[in-house]
């Protein structure tokens, strides 16, 4: 059954969702094995598939424009034994990190 989880992130979609599909950022924030492919991109909505090999979660990112100028993040997983809730809290410090460097 799937399992899904949905927060805020205080940055642009843009932003998100590159961290998101990043290779070079990917083992950051989903666990070991999972991949991450750019799906359906709108104007104000971005898509992503995860995948993975044997046990590890699959399943879709949605990132869309939300309050003040930030982000509204939903996944939704299937498998594996990380909550999604613990993907969308790594994903949102790895943004964070990025999007503060920057």
């Amino acid at each position: 059954m799937p399992r899904q989880a949905e927060r805020g992130i205080s940055a642009p979609p843009e932003v998100v969702f590159n961290t998101a599909i990043d290779p070079d950022r990917r083992n950051a924030w989903l666990p070991g094995g999972v991949r991450v492919e750019a799906g359906e991109v709108g104007e104000e909505t971005f898509e992503a598939r995860l995948s993975a090999d044997g046990d590890g979660p699959s399943g879709r990112l949605r990132v869309e424009a939300g309050a003040s100028g930030g982000s509204s993040v939903s996944l939704q997983v299937e498998g594996g034994s990380a909550t999604p809730d613990e993907i969308l809290t790594n994903l949102a410090r790895e943004v964070t990190d990025n999007f503060n460097s920057g």
